[in-house]
């Protein structure tokens, strides 16, 4: 026996959980929902969401209602009628008239442990909140943010150097095989639902370009992280010389021949360009990029800049964005 499902997802990161249930004998993905195709790049040539470059490939319905709520959805579903409808960022609200549609419900695949870091980027913040640990959650939504029951939960490591791309494929990988896990559970019975504790949830709000800006009186590793987290967008920039810069670099160990100096400062010390932080801490400097250019080395931005000893960056923002 078959479950019949729908699938619902938009970014390459639920491309592998519907490739995933495509391949198991015992799910019938019947219909794909995904959002419209956008234009995108420089060049605004409009593209295909990536979950709708599979399922056409694979002869799957695709729908891309502009409103998940709109009439044309409701109506695929009734059609349709799906035991369950797997979820996986799709990027709108499911309103409440059609969760009760399908008969297992909506089940959703998360990349935290939840209650942690509900909401659209929880993969960048707990990157930049040091965390060294995450995971990923199957729910039942509800009407709520990412406050459903909680069916199964899988804990992943952060490497100390990994940047929000790397995990997500990593944690995309992983979820797939989670997620059909999760759906032969329900029918089986061998999963039990569990509320979430509302008082332990913590958010990660979708990415704005002032992220990206860096405190300099933040220590180094907490810049370093949140330009992990940040990567590639809105990455991390800061202003020099009234131009918006982005930056790269890493957290510098040991003492310091110079004393703790005002954050945003440079130096150059035994060839390295180091940033003084917060706390006492230096960044060291690995690569810069003003806006409109191309990245360079640290040592070739020094030399093209012709850097002087104790300039700085600064917090305020750039008077201009444009090299």
């Amino acid at each position: 026996m078959t479950l019949r499902i729908v699938f619902c997802g938009t970014p390459s990161f639920a491309v592998p959980s519907l490739r995933h249930l495509l391949d198991q004998p015992d799910f019938e993905v019947v219909a794909v929902v995904t959002q419209p195709d956008r234009a995108s790049g420089r060049g605004h040539k409009v593209v295909p969401p990536p979950v709708k470059e599979v399922a056409s490939e694979r002869g799957v319905r695709v729908v891309q209602p502009e409103r998940i709520g709109a009439a044309e959805t409701e109506g695929m579903l009734r059609e349709l009628a799906p035991e369950a409808v797997a979820i996986i960022a799709y990027g709108q609200i499911v309103p409440p008239g059609l969760l009760p549609l399908p008969r297992l419900g909506w089940i959703n695949l998360h990349a935290s442990l939840l209650p942690k870091y509900r909401g659209a980027a929880p993969i960048q913040w707990a990157i930049a909140g040091g965390e060294p640990k995450t995971g990923l959650t199957t729910m039942r939504i509800d009407a709520g943010l990412d406050t459903g029951e909680i069916l199964l939960q899988q804990e992943m490591p952060i490497g100390a150097d990994e940047t929000a791309p790397e995990l997500t494929a990593r944690m995309a990988d992983a979820g797939a095989p989670l997620l059909a896990d999760t759906l032969r559970k329900i029918v089986s019975g061998e999963v039990t639902p569990r509320s979430q504790e509302h008082s332990r949830a913590t958010y990660a709000p979708q990415l704005k370009r002032e992220d990206g800006r860096v405190d300099w009186s933040q220590p180094a590793t907490a810049i370093y992280n949140r330009m992990r987290g940040f990567a590639p967008w809105p990455g991390s920039y800061s202003a020099f010389r009234g131009q918006t810069c982005h930056i790269w670099g890493r957290p510098l160990v040991g003492t310091f021949s110079r004393p703790a100096d005002v954050p945003g400062t440079i130096h150059v010390e035994e060839g390295t360009i180091g940033v003084a932080c917060g706390g006492g801490s230096r960044l060291k400097l690995l690569f810069l990029q003003f806006e409109g250019r191309k990245q360079i080395s640290a040592r070739e931005f020094a030399n093209g800049v012709h850097l002087r000893d104790g300039e700085s960056f600064s917090n305020r923002s750039a008077s201009k964005e444009t090299g």
